[in-house]
C-alpha cells in the first residue's frame, strides 16, 4: 500500500522501460573514487555513503547510488563547492538534491542528503533490516530482478510497496 505522497510521486514518474543488471563487482572502485573525490571537495569528516543495490550486491539499474550525509543547513555551503565538480543540481527537493554524474561510464546518481529528513531515516532502517534479514533481502532481490523490462511507474510502484512492508515489519 502507498501513500497519496508516494502516489503522487509515482504518477510524476516517466513510463521509460527500465532494465535491470546483474551486479557489478567495479562498482565498489568506483564508489570509493567518487568518495575521495567528495572527501576532497568537502573533507573528510562528511558522510559518504554507498546505498542502493550495490549495497546488497543484487541486480539492479547498472548505477551507483552515492549519498553525501549532512544536515540540510550545509546544503548551501556543499551544493556550490559538488557543482563545480559534477555540474548543476538535476533536480532539487526539500530533503535532498541530485546530482547525474559518469564514472568510467557507470551512471552515478550522487545525491546530497538531510541526515535528519525521514525518507534517509527510513532508508537506513530498510537497509539495516534487510541486511539483518537475508530472507527478506532474498525477495527483494527476486522482486528487483523480476522488474526488468517495466516502466518506470512500474517499477517504483513494486519497490516501493516492498519497502513499506519491510518499514511495517522492522
Amino acid at each position: 500500500m502507498l501513500t497519496p505522497e508516494q502516489e503522487a510521486w509515482i504518477d510524476s514518474l516517466s513510463d521509460r522501460v527500465i532494465s535491470i543488471v546483474p551486479y557489478d563487482p567495479h562498482s565498489q572502485v568506483l564508489f570509493r573514487r567518487v568518495q575521495k573525490k567528495i572527501h576532497s571537495l568537502l573533507g573528510e569528516d562528511v558522510l559518504v555513503e554507498q546505498s542502493g543495490s550495490t549495497i546488497f550486491e543484487i541486480a539492479g539499474q547498472n548505477e551507483i547510488d552515492i549519498a553525501i550525509v549532512v544536515p540540510k543547513d550545509k546544503f548551501p555551503e556543499y551544493i556550490p563547492k559538488l557543482e563545480v565538480v559534477y555540474g548543476p543540481v538535476r533536480s532539487n527537493y526539500p530533503d535532498r538534491a541530485r546530482f547525474e554524474v559518469k564514472e568510467d561510464e557507470k551512471k552515478i546518481d550522487l545525491k546530497i542528503v538531510d541526515v535528519n529528513h525521514p525518507n534517509y531515516v527510513e532508508g537506513k532502517v530498510f537497509d539495516n533490516y534487510l541486511k539483518a534479514h537475508p530472507e527478506d533481502l532474498e525477495r527483494f532481490r527476486i522482486l528487483k530482478e523480476q522488474c526488468n523490462g517495466l516502466t518506470t511507474k512500474e517499477y517504483y510502484r513494486k519497490k516501493t510497496e516492498f519497502i513499506n512492508e519491510i518499514l511495517a515489519k522492522a
